[in-house]
């Protein structure tokens, strides 16, 4: 993963912070993310983020799930261990429907849940840069990637007049890794006093 500079932008009311999100995109800086400590209605659509696909990939699930528990069915009750009951068919459809039901279920959760996990990167042993400590408490943070480092002061000066309570200059390392805690964090204690 790379290691970039961010301007960090912290604001403390929500009224405040739709303003500043729209004075961000529209300004031509580049916008990383943007952390609360709820879930704000409306933000998705004001960063300009698409609806997610995660019921396509449900349902995708949901097919394979059908898939292997009719194939697995007819297979093994019309080839490979077919016995007579009675004179019944082997291919008993409505005799797999029980099944056929609950594997599609389970195939359609188990998938969504670790896609989501992956996609929101909250895998166990995941480890993100927190920008600041009270993002997930009572602060809404605005995070830009500073692109120029000429710029820096330019940048920081604008989130200042979007009405930010604090603002600060960080280098991070972008995206997720995985990583323990402590070890991490002890290198980047080094890097910085170095």
């Amino acid at each position: 993963m790379a290691v970039k500079k961010f301007a960090v932008a912290c604001y403390d009311d929500e009224a405040v912070l739709f303003p500043a999100v729209d004075k961000v995109r529209n300004s031509g800086y580049k916008l990383h993310d943007v952390y609360t400590p709820f879930p704000v209605h409306g933000l998705d659509v004001a960063l300009g983020q698409k609806e997610t696909d995660l019921h396509i990939a449900g349902f995708c699930y949901g097919i394979t799930g059908t898939a292997t528990a009719l194939g697995f069915m007819s297979w093994i009750f019309t080839k490979d261990w077919s016995i007579n009951y009675g004179g019944k068919p082997f291919f008993a459809l409505p005799a797999f429907i029980p099944i056929t039901f609950e594997l599609t279920v389970m195939f359609a959760a188990v998938g969504m849940v670790l896609t989501y996990c992956y996609l929101n990167q909250i895998m166990p042993g995941v480890k993100k840069h927190v920008f600041h400590p009270r993002q997930s408490d009572d602060l809404f943070v605005i995070v830009m990637e500073i692109t120029d480092p000429a710029s820096e002061g330019e940048i920081v000066d604008f989130l200042k007049t979007t009405g930010a309570v604090e603002t600060d200059v960080q280098i991070a390392e972008e995206g997720w890794w995985y990583g323990w805690w402590h070890k991490e964090e002890a290198y980047q204690n080094q890097k910085q006093l170095a």
